[in-house]
């Protein structure tokens, strides 16, 4: 089993219940939107944010890192926090990232999407397993 699978089964077993809470806040921002779309980054990128925080997600993401790396068998050189490096919200979701010894785990969860020209944003999956991405990427 590759890596990469392993930490998707692991946050899909262990961290179903913050995937879907991530997902719930993701619907909260795209129904605050005029329709389905939205050209406005800071009417995503912002909001949820601060979705994400008052649902306690942001606590929540290094213990998912940390515990993705665990199921590699490999350790982070420190704890991580819900801050780059480690956690960041982008415009179209969480990414976690762990620098490992010989690799770096990106986990992103794809809760919209950015479709272009022109540039909008997008409501994404709505299925955990389909949202979340997981790559080992060589240093």
């Amino acid at each position: 089993m590759s890596g990469a699978v392993t930490v998707r089964e692991y946050l899909l077993d262990a961290h179903a219940d913050l995937l879907d809470t991530v997902l719930a806040c993701a619907d909260a921002v795209a129904d605050s939107w005029d329709g389905a779309v939205t050209t406005d980054r800071a009417a995503v990128v912002d909001p949820f944010q601060r979705a994400l925080d008052r649902a306690g997600v942001l606590d929540r993401l290094p213990a998912a890192l940390a515990g993705a790396v665990d199921a590699l068998d490999e350790e982070l050189p420190a704890q991580p926090v819900a801050a780059p490096p480690y956690v960041a919200v982008t415009s179209v979701g969480p990414v976690l990232r762990a620098t490992l010894d010989s690799e770096r785990l990106v986990v992103t969860i794809h809760a919209f999407a950015v479709e272009r020209d022109p540039t909008r944003y997008v409501r994404g999956p709505a299925d955990p397993a389909a949202a979340l991405a997981v790559e080992l990427r060589s240093r």
